[in-house]
């Protein structure tokens, strides 16, 4: 704030201060809240608030531990971000060491670039891209009959691959960038070091540079899995019939079924899941929030 304050003075380093608590309160936390006290009603209607029908239950979220298929689809949802998380951080992990650390100057920027430009296409329509890749008759079909590893198309969207190839790609820039500005600072003299101290490749990887990385991991862990634990768009495109996220069901209890007690209820606790997940990113890599803020 005294930064602030010396650089902007005090009349435009209020506003600036004003308008960010103003965002987080109307835009973050009071939505939140409306959103909790929603969760712990049940099947309240416009014309009861006020009346004995209005009360406090728990009766959502015991919904979900009744129910085995929500359930399943809750935990199936958590183990697939994770792996969608560990797959995005292990082929972003080279690509970020390239920019960072081999290509640097213009060549990092001209890749960066490259990395970004698809981007500049609507989320929708990218995932559509990915369907027309995955589907029967699309290139990828096409690629594996002409090589004959295949004799005839098969479906790449059943089960959950679909979903992961797809969140994978949608969102890599959010694990590539924070690995890429953790390693940008690391001294290249320390990987020089250890490589003439006689250390392997892998151990100057895990010595060295993912010690110095670990803000950028746990940052780029944190939004990668927050990211597909609340996607709605890819797995709805690109998964089959058998294969459903929790958001889904979410927004099934919200707008189809008209419930938003209970979507309020699913949706808290998936909120409750991504919070864990952060702490336990915080608590793995022995890192600050203000680390990772940087």
């Amino acid at each position: 704030m005294t930064t602030l304050v010396r650089r902007y003075g005090w009349p435009l380093a209020g506003i600036i201060l004003l308008l960010c608590v103003w965002w987080v309160v109307v835009m973050v936390i009071l939505p939140q809240l409306v959103m909790v006290d929603y969760s712990f009603r049940f099947n309240l209607l416009p014309r009861d608030i006020g009346t004995e029908k209005d009360v406090w239950t728990l009766r959502n979220y015991q919904t979900l531990w009744g129910n085995q298929i929500h359930l399943a689809i809750f935990f199936k949802t958590i183990w697939a971000s994770c792996l969608v998380t560990a797959v995005t951080f292990l082929v972003c992990y080279p690509i970020a060491y390239y920019m960072a650390q081999v290509a640097r100057g213009p060549r990092a920027g001209l890749f960066a670039v490259l990395l970004i430009i698809p981007y500049w296409v609507n989320e929708i329509l990218r995932t559509f891209a990915w369907y027309i890749l995955l589907s029967r008759g699309g290139p990828i079909n096409e690629a594996l009959m002409a090589l004959g590893l295949i004799g005839e198309p098969i479906d790449l969207k059943q089960g959950d691959v679909g979903v992961i190839l797809g969140m994978v790609y949608a969102y890599i820039l959010f694990m590539v960038f924070p690995l890429y500005t953790a390693m940008e600072s690391l001294d290249r003299n320390q990987i020089e070091a250890a490589r003439d101290l006689g250390a392997s490749i892998p151990r100057i990887h895990w010595r060295v540079v993912i010690p110095h990385s670990k803000p950028g991991i746990a940052t780029g862990c944190i939004m990668t899995f927050m990211l597909a634990a609340g996607s709605y768009a890819v797995p709805a495109l690109l998964g089959s019939p058998g294969s459903r996220w929790f958001t889904e069901i979410i927004y099934n209890w919200f707008f189809e079924g008209g419930d938003w007690p209970q979507g309020s209820a699913y949706a808290f606790i998936l909120l409750l899941l991504c919070l864990g997940f952060i702490l336990l990113m915080l608590k793995l890599f022995k890192v600050r929030l203000g680390d990772i803020a940087k």
